[in-house]
């Protein structure tokens, strides 16, 4: 070998050794400044510097394509227990692994700290006799604290909604939707205020094995395990600011009281069982109700692979309505998927619920589909089909439902419900994800109450949408 070649052989071997031994005195550096002024965990602390050191590492042009994905956000790898708890949306309920939560999340010492923030301000014009029009706002604010126990994780989870405040009369208006009260009477043709405490819980999960993990949750104010994610959560309808006219055939348990759930999760399969209070929030939508442990859910889902989920429950709900007899047997099953798309989700949900109610013998059906499709990142398209066995759309108006009883045989009418939108999303203020949005929803039903409807009912929203932009 000439003395050039070995010049630049004896520089390439300095040059190697000099980025071997800069690779690991690297993490101490990092774990010297991070980790022992912070007083964490050293499994933490290695984590924690590994991330840091392979986000200094990556090419920037790489790291401003994740940093411009809307709604992706960096976080350090979790220990499974704590990764399972701080991906529960609702109660223990779970979207697919794929789909992205608009959250915020930080480190304070030992506790990882989540925030999520949603807002919709609607005006809704409604047509026909029974429609009528409104502006309100539907919002939910959320924040969780995680903290890892050995092999196990605790959270606590606080989830708010100012709804009792930004709709009056404690309705808005929302054609063919059922369920609750106000004023003392049966809501029709309009859609309840969520509470001032959506939810309040503790839980706990902990690995069993390599493969399994168990969770337990206690919630004053929350979610059993029974039905899909409430469609207030649901990755689905993200861009949908009215609730689903089947709301109280699927997912209406999302705000219960006394709430307990064991569950265990096993590779891609998840069994839960929950015990609730069964009855329907009061009217004072700022206060925090009880009662007794007297209603039961369970709940199987499946988890085949990041971008698929699936689950089958059946509950008991003991006296849900409070001016209604008799108890309900309810009974769901859903299928959803999520994949990102265009630095968001392309989302798709198929919910079917069905409620048996006790007092009269009878079951009524729902059937639900939506889906929110991203383009080129800030424009969303919506849609949503439903066809609902609806008993109660003059539970208000006797005299009209016994006139339907006597002429027609029946006070159940299967109405279908057909919904297109779109949102486009605009950089007003960097804190915040404002989006500007339009949907339009038409109904089919049948001629014995079109008198009451009119023979082409339909629905406008405009809607401004409000999102706490997730950490970059």
């Amino acid at each position: 070998m000439n003395p050039a070649r070995k010049l630049l052989a004896r520089r390439r071997a300095g040059a190697l050794a000099a980025v071997t031994v800069s690779l690991f005195l690297a993490p101490l550096a990092h774990a010297e400044r991070i980790c022992f002024s912070q007083n964490i965990s050293a499994a933490r602390c290695a984590l924690l510097c590994a991330t840091r050191l392979a986000n200094e590492m990556q090419p920037a042009s790489q790291t401003m394509n994740m940093a411009q994905m809307k709604g992706m956000n960096m976080r350090m790898p979790m220990p499974p227990a704590a990764e399972l708890l701080v991906s529960e949306p609702s109660g223990t309920s779970l979207n697919p692994a794929s789909a992205v939560m608009p959250m915020r999340m930080t480190m304070r010492g030992e506790w990882n700290l989540n925030f999520m923030a949603d807002a919709f301000v609607t005006d809704t014009q409604q047509s026909g006799p029974r429609g009528a029009d409104k502006l309100y706002s539907t919002n939910v604010f959320m924040g969780s604290a995680e903290h890892s126990v050995g092999r196990g994780a605790f959270l606590f989870d606080l989830m708010l909604s100012l709804e009792p405040a930004t709709i009056t009369d404690r309705e808005y208006p929302l054609l063919f939707q059922t369920g609750e009260t106000a004023y003392g009477k049966p809501i029709e043709d309009g859609q309840h205020p969520h509470n001032l405490f959506m939810g309040i819980g503790l839980h706990y999960a902990h690995p069993i094995g390599k493969s399994a993990i168990f969770e337990a949750y206690f919630a004053p104010v929350g979610d059993p395990a029974l039905g899909p994610v409430a469609y207030p959560h649901r990755s689905s309808a993200a861009e949908i600011p009215q609730a689903p006219i089947g709301h109280h055939w699927e997912d209406s348990t999302h705000i219960s009281y006394e709430v307990a759930t064991v569950g265990l999760k096993y590779k891609f399969v998840r069994w839960e069982a929950s015990g609730f209070h069964g009855g329907e929030p009061n009217e004072n939508r700022w206060n925090i109700a009880t009662g007794a442990m007297d209603s039961w859910s369970t709940r199987l889902s499946l988890f085949p692979t990041t971008n698929w989920s699936a689950q089958a429950s059946v509950g008991r709900l003991t006296h849900p309505e409070a001016l209604e007899p008799g108890d309900v047997v309810r009974t769901t099953a859903s299928v959803e998927y999520s994949r990102p798309l265009s630095g968001s989700d392309w989302a798709t949900s198929f919910v079917f619920g069905r409620n048996h109610d006790t007092a009269t013998g009878t079951g009524t059906n729902a059937f639900l589909a939506e889906s929110v499709i991203p383009y080129r990142a800030n424009n969303f398209f919506t849609g949503r089909w439903e066809l609902v066995d609806k008993d109660d759309l003059f539970a208000a108006q006797p005299a009209i439902e016994q006139q339907l009883l006597e002429t027609v045989g029946t006070n159940t009418f299967r109405i279908g419900e057909y919904t297109l939108g779109y949102t486009r999303y605009f950089p007003f203020w960097a804190p915040l994800e404002t989006g500007i949005g339009a949907n339009f929803s038409t109904y089919t039903l049948p001629a014995a109450i079109i008198p009451y409807y009119g023979a082409h009912p339909f629905g406008v929203n405009l809607y401004l949408h409000f999102q706490l932009k997730p950490q970059q």
